[in-house]
């Protein structure tokens, strides 16, 4: 085979590799989401409290170096952070984030997509990080209006006094 021969069968395998390329890419259709949905994302890093701290006595400070005689120990620990949310008075997600890290003294953490229907809805947002075991240290109760295909995430920022909605 000539030169001019295997360039032409090179050039029609490679037009017959992008014209097959381009066609799977828009065929056969796929919707990973149903059209009438909205998707709500929540997303958060939060450290809970720190467990407690004590005061020392005096035989225990005696017993410490003078560079070490603070007057109070505090646990490593933090207190698990509790979430919930819930759409027009039905609770959708409650759980409990156990702090990470090796002696559960890191942020606790949360990424959860919850698909709902589109239109008007009313969302609560409720967090606990303390160590009590009822009541809420942060709640937001909001009107939303959700597009379908649209995502609404949820962000949790203490510094901005609580839930973010973006």
């Amino acid at each position: 085979m000539n030169k001019i021969g295997a360039y032409l069968l090179q050039a029609v395998i490679w037009a017959v590799f992008a014209v097959t390329l381009g066609v799977l890419s828009v065929w056969p259709e796929y919707r990973h989401f149903p059209p009438d949905q909205a998707m709500i994302k929540l997303s958060f890093n939060h450290g809970g409290q720190k467990k407690g701290c004590r005061d020392r006595t005096p035989e225990e400070l005696a017993k410490l170096s003078p560079q070490m005689r603070t007057k109070q120990v505090c646990d490593r620990a933090r207190t698990p952070v509790t979430v919930e949310l819930a759409l027009d008075g039905t609770l959708v997600l409650s759980e409990v984030l156990p702090p990470r890290g090796l002696s559960g003294d890191s942020q606790s953490m949360i990424y959860r997509r919850i698909p709902v229907p589109s239109g008007k809805h009313v969302l609560e947002l409720r967090l606990r990080d303390s160590p009590r075991e009822t009541g809420w240290d942060f709640e937001r109760r909001i009107e939303v209006d959700l597009a379908p295909l649209r995502n609404l995430a949820v962000d949790f920022r203490k510094e901005f006094g609580g839930f973010v909605l973006r």
